[in-house]
């Protein structure tokens, strides 16, 4: 995910992005740009002056302690992630900033129901495409578009899920780049990681620094996962009283297992591989120690090439042979369902705007970024005039690898990039460098701007829910773009705190 700078002018054809937000033409430093969230009117934003008080009051050697003890904290509970190279794949430590985010409760109320919103117009929309298609017949997406997605799964044409619900989990990537204006980079409705390192956020800084907590009034979050269980529970085939859940993942060598095994210990549910399950008389079964097991929920972390060799890839040894087969069939529920990514893809999120429209007769609460699809002959002429601009990304790229940045790339990048696109147009768009907020940040320095994205967990079962809290992830260098935590990103705590008078 990347963060960005505003600079870039659009073109002023109809439909163009520049009819949606206008632009800076002039190229400035991100944080002289950006909007500071701890300030307010010229001072201290009051959210955070219980923040400033405790972390000023402490002496230098205590806070570089308390560091010490945070990240010794992260390294026993193996928090990691892997970053993968042509080398292979290299564990790391997850980069913890300690200043905790601080969102009040009336921004935070923006936020949730603009997410909520996003994630029932994309659950309406994908139960539509595998279903009737009557966004196709309306003219509002074009059909040939959404077949031709390679995500687009033919094989998912008239599943019935329970409740509708495709995306049981979402995450909805948004920035900050106004007081009051929040904007959608993108959604996450295939295998949305990260929830595990929001949950152990709290759980360090509540542990290493409660002098924080004691004047701050903070809404919880640690009740995710029983929410995200009941949600899943909630989505079992018809007739079942208690069904069981499991989760299944590819194996201890993936960048998420250490979310995996803590999603499984939270929620007390086994946590198993593809081996440990199979298909008999139309159920899925586990093995155990007392014998077979049904299981009727399976929260899967695979990609949905390798879920089941016998309806997707038959090299895969990751999955269950006949899991999907019985999922067609009702008698176990997959989720996130297989063929999510046609909606997460971003050349569909152009379209969500217009879904929530057509599905939920209501106007967008959260603004896409403004977007230009090279596909478009008109609009890759611009994108090609204006690359030292503007953030150009795959079509379904993510983690922040493949794209680029044009303020922040050479003459010779950004002319390799050029030849990339005219190779093939269609795989790529492109976005307007972005006024993104920034957020105080703890570095060698002291406590210095840093650029910030927010990913809230959309569950939904028979209702679709947030948790007062989310995901912020940090740009931690100096002047960075990118997020990502391969990309040299950290995270933070995020707070959502009752308003004061400020």
């Amino acid at each position: 995910m990347v963060l960005s700078m505003t600079t870039a002018t659009p073109p002023s054809s109809p439909g163009s992005p520049s009819q949606q937000q206008s632009q800076s033409s002039s190229q400035r430093a991100p944080q002289q740009n950006a909007f500071a969230e701890d300030q307010r009117n010229g001072s201290r934003h009051e959210a955070y002056a219980a923040v400033f008080a405790m972390l000023e009051g402490l002496p230098e050697a205590e806070r570089t302690r308390r560091r010490a003890d945070i990240d010794r904290h992260f390294r026993r509970r193996g928090i990691t992630f892997c970053v993968y190279d042509d080398a292979g794949g290299t564990e790391r430590l997850i980069p913890f900033d300690p200043v905790p985010r601080v969102i009040t409760a009336s921004e935070w109320d923006i936020v949730e129901a603009g997410s909520i919103q996003r994630v029932k117009a994309l659950n309406a929309f994908l139960d539509d495409i595998y279903g009737a298609g009557d966004i196709f017949r309306a003219g509002v997406v074009p059909e040939g578009e959404i077949r031709q997605n390679p995500y687009y799964c033919a094989a998912m044409h008239g599943v019935k899920v329970a409740h509708g619900v495709h995306a049981h989990i979402a995450g909805v990537d948004v920035v900050r780049s106004a007081p009051d204006e929040w904007l959608v980079l993108e959604d996450n409705l295939r295998t949305p990681s990260g929830v595990s390192y929001m949950l152990e956020n709290r759980r360090a800084l509540q542990r290493h620094m409660p002098e924080l907590f004691r004047a701050s009034t903070v809404r919880p979050v640690d009740h995710y996962p029983d929410l995200l269980l009941r949600a899943l529970r909630a989505c079992a085939p018809a007739g079942i009283d208690q069904p069981e859940v499991v989760i299944l993942t590819p194996g201890s060598c993936n960048s998420a297992y250490f979310e995996h095994a803590y999603l499984a210990g939270r929620m007390q549910i086994k946590l198993v591989e593809g081996s440990d399950l199979f298909v008999d008389a139309g159920r899925v079964w586990m093995h155990t120690t007392k014998g077979r097991q049904r299981v009727d929920v399976i929260y899967r972390r695979i990609d949905d090439d390798f879920l089941d060799p016998e309806a997707f890839n038959p090299e895969s040894a990751l999955g269950v042979p006949g899991l999907f087969a019985v999922a067609r069939a009702g008698g176990v529920t997959i989720a996130n369902a297989v063929g999510n990514g046609v909606s997460d893809d971003k050349a569909t999120y152009l379209h969500v705007p217009a879904m929530i429209k057509f599905y939920l007769d209501e106007e967008p609460i959260l603004k896409n970024v403004p977007t230009w699809r090279c596909s478009d002959p008109s609009e890759l002429t611009y994108v090609l005039e204006h690359l030292a601009e503007l953030v150009v990304k795959e079509v379904n790229g993510s983690g922040g690898y493949g794209m680029l940045v044009g303020p922040a790339a050479s003459k010779a990048e950004i002319e390799a990039y050029r030849a990339r696109i005219l190779a093939d147009p269609s795989d790529f768009i492109a976005q307007p460098t972005l006024a993104l907020s920034t957020c105080p940040t703890w570095t060698a320095n002291g406590v210095a701007p840093r650029h910030v994205d927010l990913r809230p967990y959309v569950v939904s079962g028979k209702d679709t829910q947030v948790v007062p809290g989310a995901l912020t992830r940090v740009a931690l260098r100096e002047g960075s773009l990118v997020v990502n935590s391969s990309q040299g990103g950290g995270t933070k705590d995020t707070w959502v705190v009752e308003d004061t008078s400020c």
